[in-house]
């Protein structure tokens, strides 16, 4: 036979299917293809099956990536990875257009760079990690989502005073965010300017719980 997997495109989707949106090991995918279907495929022949699968799509990552490098838009996060018994870190890179994972050893700001090139997009979406700080962009969207997180965080430690506030208001930016198509100009005005006079009063609340204090500072 000639080299590489003999298995055909059904079977590397379904293993590719099984491994990376169910999570299942290599030993359970061996197990699961010889009693639901009857088929022998070892762990070693699930690994190159997968191998083959990933040099199928250099091609559309490249496209990805060459959007990416176009994007005006880029919202940008990253989290550990376990990789060949060690950590490193799995960064994502997405708008509504288009999204890319890739794995660095590293978690600083260099990642960002590798990946966009001489691009610089218009605005930056991410936490307030320091190597997000260091985004390319003019201007800097902080993630709500991380904001709210990290309120409901303070609140469960104790904060009663900052935390409540500033998630009540978050939750209320979100509602009109979902309803904007549907706001007119007018009051979507009105909106933006009554959650910039909570926001005032809220940052002049004095909290006392470390939580609340950390992130009225943040």
């Amino acid at each position: 036979m000639e080299p590489g997997s003999p298995f055909g495109s059904s079977i590397q989707s379904l293993v590719t299917y099984l491994r990376y949106t169910q999570a299942i090991s290599y030993e359970r995918l061996s197990s699961i293809f010889a009693s639901v279907f009857g088929l022998k495929i070892s762990e070693g022949a699930i690994a190159n099956l997968l191998e083959k699968v990933k040099t199928s799509l250099d091609d559309q990552v490249t496209q990805i990536l060459q959007r990416l490098r176009r994007a005006k838009l880029i919202c940008s996060d990253e989290t550990s990875a376990r990789v060949n018994g060690h950590w490193e870190w799995e960064w994502v890179f997405q708008n509504p257009d288009v999204c890319l994972h890739i794995i660095r050893p590293s978690r600083a700001s260099g990642v960002m760079y590798e990946v966009l090139g001489e691009h610089r997009p218009d605005i930056w979406v991410s936490d307030l990690f320091s190597a997000q700080k260091n985004h390319p962009a003019p201007q800097w969207q902080v993630c709500l989502a991380h904001q709210l997180r990290d309120c409901q965080y303070a609140i469960d430690a104790g904060d009663r005073i900052f935390a409540p506030a500033m998630k009540r208001l978050l939750l209320r930016a979100f509602i009109i965010h979902r309803r904007r198509e549907k706001i007119d100009d007018a009051r979507l005005k009105r909106y933006r300017e009554n959650l910039q006079e909570r926001l005032t009063g809220i940052l002049n609340l004095a909290p006392h719980h470390p939580d609340g204090i950390q992130g009225k500072r943040i």
